[in-house]
């Protein structure tokens, strides 16, 4: 399995969807704002969960600081979900956290076909 890929492409696709036409955007947790290049695609739900690893919803473009120095910043990446989604997202999260999922081959490289597409346009 290519996870290594499909992890590369939806980063790379989370981190631009959430900056400007000039690669700009805001740490969902600290609201500071980097260049796509300089930051990562955070998961509010660890990506040890399958479920979400991949889910647009729970990843977005976040400081290195935040991300990787603060754990996550998970209360500032609380309150920057619910800014973004609504009040309700976070207990939607973690209930899908919950769910179980065991993907093939074939879907981790639909997946990766999908996600190099939506980057590209």
């Amino acid at each position: 399995m290519n996870l290594k890929k499909l992890d590369r492409v939806f980063s790379s696709y989370i981190r631009l969807r959430d900056s400007d036409e000039n690669g700009y955007g805001r740490c969902i947790c600290c609201g500071k704002v980097v260049h796509y290049k300089d930051a990562d695609c955070g998961h509010y739900v660890n990506r040890k969960h399958l479920s979400l690893r991949w889910n647009e919803i729970n990843c977005n473009l976040c400081c290195r600081a935040c991300n990787r120095f603060d754990e996550g910043n998970i209360p500032g990446y609380t309150l920057g979900l619910q800014k973004k989604y609504g009040s309700n997202i976070v207990e939607k999260l973690l209930i899908a956290k919950k769910q179980t999922v065991k993907l093939t081959q074939f879907e981790i490289d639909q997946l990766t076909k999908y996600y190099t597409q939506k980057l590209n346009q």
